[in-house]
């Protein structure tokens, strides 16, 4: 990989490409630290200090958007919302017959479906823009009244505050627009795909903060720094190992093309195969299951009025208040430590759930069964057509079991270490698997994966081009 970069940079052409994707991604991070229109900035940091509060969907939405929620900049969404909308899209697609046809027309089909991707981009960036800034008040146990310290002129409860609140949203919206369009500059002129380069830029740049947040935990206690940095190391390697394994696991199906005719010749079937992955959904499942087992603490946070239980409440609010700040990322194991577990429990098995539906959904869209058909070609020992689909999802299901596995382990892998760090007395163990999450890790090794598949790709194909004019 380091002789790969360092032969591309002395190639004039690939080395603006990578000078210009840097660029891109400075221009990136220079941006996520303009604070959003509104925002008492230094109200907004004195309830994040230490990362407090950003927990369970705005985590997620922090490590989307690359640090940018814990500054309230106008990035804050990240690409999100293109995100959920390019998955509804897909989830759509087989069940809208305009779509279905815009993925069978090639090239020209996929532009259109992309711009109408944009299109429902928009508005779902302005509802994700309201329901974050509503989420914060929510988050923070104080409702309205901590959002009214935070964002005095949002809402549109007076005259006066209408205009500086279309203000702040529009912001946020052209942040999240902003931001596609960068990545569209570098998928177009740079190397690699450029909104999974941003949401990677994101993450890299906050493993400073969240190592020095580690040590800061740590530092009445050497032997638990050390203990703590070790555990961050060895998961680290061991997790990224695990990655590259899973990611790059294949089941490759043999495939028979029969001899074809055309005009006065005959070509000679071929043998070729179908790759099917072990992790086709990547990181999607785990954002799925992230934002819907947020919703519940969240809902039974609207019925909790103090984060302190007060006497002779009842069983119904004592109950509220056992999801609202158990059932969720951030809870505290020497509290409520069932409600905790139990949500990791829920986490497990709501991305193993989800691997399985997003892989049947992605695989079915494909169609390889009617494709080899069209093209003469057939599984050795399987009929084409129906058996030829069966036989392939049956397939896709058996191995898709080791995809789920492995993503359900590394979503709860902050659990396993917050109840290690509580029940050994070793606060640091949890901040441990913060440095950088599974799910991050899931996104890093798979971009720098790809990035370098292009990087040598190109260099193959100039390699190849000289030899031809030499």
């Amino acid at each position: 990989m380091i002789e790969s970069v360092r032969t591309a940079f002395t190639v004039p052409e690939l080395r603006r490409k990578i000078l210009f994707t840097i660029g891109i991604l400075v221009i990136y991070r220079l941006t996520a630290n303009i604070p959003v229109p509104g925002v008492d900035l230094q109200a907004w940091l004195q309830f994040t200090q230490g990362g407090q509060g950003l927990e369970g969907l705005l985590g997620v939405l922090n490590l989307l958007s690359g640090g940018a929620v814990s500054n309230f900049s106008v990035m804050s969404m990240g690409v999100y919302p293109y995100i959920t909308a390019s998955i509804i899209i897909q989830l759509l697609t087989p069940v809208i017959p305009y779509l279905e046809e815009l993925s069978q027309e090639g090239e020209q089909g996929r532009n259109r479906i992309n711009r109408i991707t944009y299109y429902l981009t928009v508005p779902l960036a302005l509802l994700q823009a309201i329901g974050q800034i509503n989420l914060v008040g929510i988050s923070f146990g104080g409702g309205a009244n901590v959002l009214d310290q935070i964002m005095p002129f949002f809402g549109f409860s007076s005259p006066e505050n209408i205009l500086p609140t279309l203000t702040t949203l529009l912001a946020m919206v052209g942040g999240t627009m902003f931001a596609l369009w960068l990545g569209e500059q570098i998928t177009e002129s740079g190397v690699g795909q450029g909104v999974s380069l941003i949401i990677f830029s994101g993450i890299a740049s906050g493993i400073p903060l969240n190592l020095l947040n580690l040590f800061n935990v740590t530092q009445t206690d050497l032997a638990e720094r050390f203990i703590s940095l070790a555990v961050f190391i060895l998961l680290t390697i061991v997790t990224v190992l695990v990655i590259v394994y899973i990611q790059e696991g294949e089941r490759r199906i043999p495939v028979q093309y029969g001899r074809r005719v055309r005009g006065r010749k005959v070509y000679q079937g071929a043998s070729t195969h179908v790759p099917l992955k072990v992790n086709t959904a990547g990181m999607i499942p785990i954002i799925f299951a992230q934002s819907i087992l947020t919703f519940p603490a969240l809902a039974a946070s609207f019925f909790v009025r103090t984060a302190v239980a007060e006497e002779g409440e009842g069983f119904g609010i004592r109950l509220a208040r056992i999801m609202s700040q158990g059932f969720t990322q951030g809870g505290d194991p020497a509290v409520y430590p069932g409600a905790l577990a139990l949500f990791w429990v829920f986490m497990f098995l709501a991305v193993v759930g989800f691997t399985f539906f997003y892989t049947d959904v992605m695989v079915r869209q494909q169609r390889l069964a009617q494709s080899l058909q069209q093209r003469g070609g057939f599984i050795p020992g399987i009929r084409p057509g129906k058996k030829t689909d069966d036989y392939l999802m049956a397939v896709t299901r058996r191995i898709t079991f080791v995809g789920a596995i492995f993503l359900g382990l590394v979503s709860i892998i902050p659990g396993i270490l917050q109840f290690m760090g509580y029940f050994l007395d070793i606060s640091g163990l949890a901040e441990s698997a913060l440095v950088i999450t599974g799910s991050g890790l899931i996104i890093v090794v798979g971009v720098v994966i790809d990035t370098m598949r292009q990087i040598e790709a190109q260099l193959i194909m100039r390699n190849y081009e000289s030899s031809m004019i030499g």
